[in-house]
């Protein structure tokens, strides 16, 4: 099992229940960093259910928002729940769009998950105009996300061999370092990094644990490749791991680092 990983992204709702809820959050803040007037042309890569894209929309008034995803499903579900940007399905690694289409090229929580990272920083920046801005923000696997941090340490205690499947362990390039280094092999210019950290309070235990049983993304699809037993136990460890406040409520916070540069 330790050379098997589980990312699935498929489904709108059961992303939302699972980390679309706080990338929203770390998304708001992102844009403020970025900091770019009205009346622009976005790009949003990874775009998932379309929370960037959504946020783009009510806050800049674009000239145009296209967002981007290789999941149909997730797609299919930004054009249900989104009006305005457009979205289309596509591959990170061989963008729709014609050169210098963009003023803006962004990516939330994606560039970890492609096969060729350094490849999709590239294509982000042919996207964009000389002078445009490509932009993109990962999850702070190693230091920074509570709530998986607790999840693979009770799972490592229970099965040694989910150690390997840890995306602490398994992306530790989402580091200001490397992102760093990315956007310079791109060839981008006037770079920089800085971290995004949101709260993320969970209302009850039941409120943390029932996302992890609907097989989106790396845990839980762990979760869903075990033993009903398992399964239980498994649980039962995160519970008594986590902290939980006196009204019940689980507080944790999540850290992504955030990096931005400028084609020539």
């Amino acid at each position: 099992m330790a050379e098997q990983h589980f990312d699935v992204w498929t489904s709108g709702a059961a992303y939302e229940r699972y980390m679309g809820r706080w990338s929203r959050l770390v998304a708001r803040e992102f844009l403020a960093w970025l900091d770019r007037a009205d009346a622009l042309r976005w790009l949003d890569v990874g775009c998932g259910t379309g929370v960037l894209s959504a946020l783009v929309a009510q806050r800049h008034r674009p000239r145009d928002v296209l967002g981007c995803d290789r999941s149909e499903g997730f797609v299919t579900a930004a054009a249900r729940a989104v009006r305005g940007p457009r979205f289309v399905v596509g591959d990170a690694l061989a963008l729709p769009v014609r050169d210098g289409a963009f003023d803006v090229a962004v990516s939330g929580l994606t560039l970890n998950f492609l096969p060729e990272p350094t490849a999709a920083v590239r294509e982000l920046a042919r996207a964009v105009r000389p002078g445009g801005l490509v932009a993109a923000y990962v999850w702070d696997y190693g230091d920074g996300m509570g709530l998986l941090h607790h999840f693979w340490t009770a799972a490592a205690s229970a099965d040694p061999a989910a150690a390997a499947l840890d995306e602490a362990r398994r992306f530790p390039d989402c580091r200001p370092e490397a992102l760093h280094s990315l956007w310079t092999d791109a060839g981008l210019n006037s770079i920089s990094t800085t971290p995004v950290e949101v709260p993320t309070v969970f209302c009850d235990f039941a409120d943390l644990w029932d996302p992890f049983l609907a097989g989106q993304g790396p845990a839980p699809g762990y979760v869903a490749s075990l033993t009903p037993a398992a399964r239980d136990r498994l649980r039962d460890a995160l519970r008594a791991a986590v902290p939980v406040a006196p009204d019940g409520s689980v507080p944790l916070t999540a850290r992504a680092w955030a990096v931005r540069g400028v084609r020539p």
